[in-house]
């Protein structure tokens, strides 16, 4: 019987905040289907990485994608879906040139949305992926 697997990144990995799982990895006949919950800028202690640099907080939103993606079995080549969340649009060209250099090769759709805050008071942008890894 298939079962849906919760993971969560060993070690220094962003704290949870919740009753949650980090991504969730679902076994499909030919392929696994991956979730991952929006990563922000955080330290395992619930520190925020990099206040005040939308650049820099979305390369270290990206690295942690990788090792939730990693611990699937999948990898960054892997996302068709992205959604991000940011606190000031006019963020859009640093963050858009993170994103751009990380989905290079896989060029999922993708959305970016505004919004009024985050979880995290310090966090500057959220990130929401879907991956499909096949067999």
């Amino acid at each position: 019987m298939r079962r849906i697997e919760h993971l969560q990144p060993k070690g220094d990995f962003t704290l949870r905040m919740g009753a949650y799982a980090h991504g969730i990895k679902i076994p499909l006949q030919d392929a696994d289907l991956i979730f991952l919950t929006g990563q922000k800028s955080m330290d395992s202690q619930g520190n925020v990485m990099h206040p005040g640099d939308p650049e820099k907080q979305t390369e270290y939103v990206f690295e942690c994608i990788k090792k939730i993606l990693a611990e699937a079995g999948a990898a960054i080549d892997d996302i068709v879906k992205s959604q991000i969340y940011v606190v000031n649009m006019e963020h859009f060209p640093l963050i858009s040139k993170v994103r751009n250099r990380y989905y290079e090769k896989c060029q999922p759709v993708s959305t970016m949305v505004e919004v009024k805050g985050l979880s995290k008071e310090g966090c500057l942008l959220e990130i929401a992926v879907t991956a499909v890894k096949f067999k």
